[in-house]
């Protein structure tokens, strides 16, 4: 039996696949544990230049596994490790991950599929792909630590409408809204992941490292320790002196 999150190794782009295509991939708490694994081993993996996620199938992800539901979430105290410990978890995982990752978007995205969508970097998505968190509908919130990720990526008024109206929107809206970087006919999404992934895993590593580095500090309003320490670092001399020499870098 596939595992319900697979990994992927294509030189050094990772492609992390939500693998329950008969669930339309829809997130049990076994995977919600096994993606923070994933990404732990990513972030200690300097191989790892680029990740895309994606979903098995046609869909990107239908949310949460509903059926797993009744066993844990009347109960208050398993209900708040299933969102703390599992679900941010996972999350907490994506966004400490110093690799750009590229959420590839297709199908339905729905609820725990915008979470982790909220937690990539870029997002492309299909014109026909769906997003929304209709949990109003299942009698539950969002919880908190998640509802402000969600909130931050696809904007105020946006989140508002999904969790409080089970609002559903098309790719369009969520261009237009900045949660989507592009937009692409159904056909061409794969290619056009795997041409941006590529392009990001041939620039210098270290400085997308950094660069996630420094974005996490502007949004949590902190500082890095030693901004300026890669100075001396062999991809900044490489950097410089390629287009110097007027030569593609080597990184």
């Amino acid at each position: 039996m596939d595992a319900a999150i697979r990994v992927e190794q294509d030189g050094p782009v990772t492609t992390v696949l939500l693998n329950s295509p008969d669930k339309l991939n829809a997130m049990s708490r076994a995977m919600w544990r096994e993606l923070k694994r994933v990404f732990e081993a990513i972030q200690s993996d300097s191989a790892v230049r680029c990740v895309r996620v994606r979903g098995a199938g046609s869909h990107f992800c239908a949310g949460g596994d509903i059926a797993e539901y009744p066993g844990f979430r009347f109960d208050e105290v398993e209900l708040r490790r299933f969102h703390e410990e599992e679900v941010w978890g996972a999350l907490s995982a994506m966004l400490a991950c110093d690799v750009p990752v590229i959420a590839q978007i297709e199908g339905v995205c729905m609820g725990a599929g915008v979470e982790i969508a909220s937690a990539c970097d870029m997002r492309l998505a299909t014109e026909s792909a769906k997003f929304g968190a209709p949990i109003a509908r299942l009698g539950f919130p969002m919880a908190q630590r998640e509802a402000a990720l969600v909130g931050r990526a696809v904007g105020e008024s946006t989140a508002r409408a999904m969790l409080l109206a089970a609002e559903v929107f098309g790719a369009a809206h969520m261009l237009a809204q900045g949660f989507l970087t592009r937009v692409l006919p159904d056909a061409e999404l794969e290619d056009a992941c795997q041409s941006l992934a590529q392009r990001v895993a041939g620039l210098a590593p270290q400085a997308a490292r950094l660069n996630k580095q420094t974005l996490r500090a502007l949004q949590s309003g902190e500082e890095l320790d030693r901004p300026y320490s890669y100075a001396d670092h062999a991809e900044h001399r490489e950097g410089i002196a390629a287009f110097l020499a007027k030569r593609k870098p080597l990184f």
